[in-house]
Order: structure tokens, then C-alpha cells, then sequence
């Protein structure tokens, strides 16, 4: 299959939590064509630096290309 034909990709997410303030480091790994590659980089990932010593924090979502995810408005709150 062709990118031009690709109607879903997945998105390889990393967040890290800091204790002391609760805040939260995202990284955007990649976007993949298949889960099976996205889980395979996963593996890769698992072994370096830093990622290593927090394994759960990895997330693999499938998104429809050209379809909105967020349909809704949003509110803060103070």
C-alpha cells in the first residue's frame, strides 16, 4: 500500500511525570504506518537512555488520516 492510499497512521507518544512538581515531558517519537512498527520502535526505545528507567510511559495511537480527533471546544480552569 502506497502513503497516497494510507487511511490511518500511529503516533508514538513518550510522558514522563516529575514527582517533585507533577509535571510532564511529552515526546512525539514518530508516526508510523503500522502498529507493528510503532511497537517495534517501542522495543528500541525501551533500551536507551533515560526511556530505560521509565518503560510505561510509552503510548501507541491510531489515528484516521483527514478525521478530527477533538470535536469539542475546551475550558481552563484557575
Amino acid at each position: 500500500m502506497g502513503i497516497e492510499n494510507q487511511r490511518e497512521v500511529y503516533v508514538l507518544h513518550h510522558v514522563h511525570e516529575f514527582e517533585a512538581n507533577n509535571e510532564e515531558d511529552v515526546k512525539l517519537l514518530g508516526i508510523f504506518s503500522s502498529e507493528e512498527k510503532a511497537m517495534k520502535m517501542v522495543k528500541k526505545y525501551k533500551k536507551m537512555p533515560g526511556f530505560k528507567d521509565h518503560p510505561e510511559g510509552f503510548s501507541v495511537d491510531k489515528y484516521i488520516i483527514n478525521k478530527a480527533e477533538w470535536t469539542e471546544g475546551f475550558v481552563t480552569l484557575d
